[in-house]
């Protein structure tokens, strides 16, 4: 028997079963299409979060107290206080970093119970920050202006606020000039952001900015920084600078071993190497649990394939009378299962690429903001593919106890 007629004796068997065969790739169909969408949302989600990131810009430098997490257990240390005004005006020193442009240091607001506005509150995320940020962050305010040097010597009670919470407190009313509340403290409203969705660390639009000073001295009560942000004259100097803050650093805290460093230096290369580490780890994780369902869909088609060989035994005997070799009948069974995995496959394939374009849609109304529609090309390639070795694993069984039945006791079968 020719190959052609054994595909075709086989595509002539599935289709006398019709819903069976239906039901047994049901299985590979939404282990494919798990897979698809996982590795398409992944990516997206990657792409996205590194979009934010690159979109700091490549020179920036982020210099954060305590050492650099290496676990769970090392995030405690990033809430130290090893960075205030005497590193802050070291690192601002030309003869200390060379490569230095710009300099911001940050603080945030933690245990607000958000910004009130006439008995309505909003949780906003509140940092103290420079004049600086607008430039290095470039978030530009939409309405008003940022906060100038002179409110921030003079500790001011200005603020300068996101998109979201204007739109949550005020509505279409006119924010400029208004007065909102935090921690029971007037602040003037004299400027709004654009919209702008995610900014490196901070979600701007639902960003509440102060003066760094005001937020420490009338707001937190401290005089450490959470993070000062640095920005290199270029990105041939930002190596350079790296090692010239950190070398400053030390010699302000007299540390002679690097592993004993009391802060952490940061570069956009370095977030956007770790941001893809984590979401391939996850991806990876995802991947696998999805895969689970092609195993199970692979055991399902071979219970099928079993019962299919049962309730053909007389055809199978039938066949051999005539002529059919053992490896006809083999071949057969063996071209049934592939067949149904790889239909199965393509079928995934197509639903998990609607179904993640559909997620897209869905993730960009919700995070208001673009998220790219990525259709994993070898994902499809090797969802398919591992769909047919699925077929051929688990059809090989079934198509063996087929080919070695009797045809004499075959067709005696009732």
């Amino acid at each position: 028997m020719t190959l052609k007629h054994t595909f075709k004796t086989a595509l002539t068997g599935l289709k006398t079963h019709k819903a069976r065969s239906a039901l047994t790739i049901l299985g590979i169909v939404i282990g494919i299409a798990a897979i698809i969408m996982v590795m398409s949302v992944g990516q997206g989600a990657q792409d996205l979060i590194l979009n934010q990131v690159r979109g700091l810009g490549s020179r920036t430098i982020i210099i954060e107290p305590g050492r650099e997490p290496k676990g769970p257990s090392g995030f405690a240390s990033i809430l130290g206080d090893s960075l205030k005004d005497r590193e802050l005006e070291a690192i601002k020193k030309k003869s200390n970093v060379a490569g230095l442009a710009d300099v911001a240091p940050i603080v945030i607001v933690r245990g607000a119970s958000g910004v009130v506005y006439q008995g309505e509150t909003y949780q906003a995320m509140i940092i103290g920050a420079s004049d600086l940020v607008p430039k290095i962050l470039e978030i530009y305010p939409k309405e008003g202006v940022f906060f100038s040097d002179e409110d921030i010597k003079q500790r001011a009670s200005v603020v300068v606020i996101g998109s979201e919470v204007k739109k949550k407190l005020f509505g279409p009313s006119d924010a400029l000039g208004q007065k909102i509340k935090i921690k029971n403290m007037n602040f003037r409203i004299v400027g709004v952001l654009p919209v702008k969705g995610q900014v490196s660390m901070f979600n701007a639009d639902e960003l509440v900015i102060v003066p760094y000073t005001t937020a420490q001295q009338y707001l937190l009560g401290t005089n450490y920084y959470n993070a000062i942000i640095v920005q290199a004259e270029s990105e041939e100097a930002i190596s350079r600078t790296v090692r010239d803050i950190e070398l400053t650093l030390r010699e302000l805290h007299n540390i002679t071993d690097p592993e004993k460093d009391d802060f952490h230096v940061t570069t956009q290369a370095d977030i956007a190497d770790r941001v893809s580490a984590i979401t391939d780890i996850f991806s990876i994780l995802l991947v696998s649990v999805a895969a689970i369902s092609l195993l199970v869909g692979g055991i399902g088609i071979m219970n099928i394939m079993l019962v299919s060989v049962t309730e053909r035994t007389r055809e199978i005997g039938l066949r051999k009378a005539i002529g059919a070799t053992e490896s006809d009948i083999m071949r057969q069974f063996l071209f049934e299962a592939i067949i149904l995995t790889a239909i199965g496959g393509i079928i995934g394939v197509l639903l998990g690429a609607f179904f993640s374009f559909a997620a897209s849609l869905v993730l960009s109304r919700i995070v208001s903001i673009v998220w790219a529609f990525v259709f994993p090309v070898s994902a499809a390639v090797l969802g398919i593919g591992v769909a047919g070795l699925v077929g051929l694993v688990f059809g090989l069984y079934p198509a063996r106890q087929a080919s070695l039945k009797s045809p004499i006791e075959a067709l005696r079968y009732e």
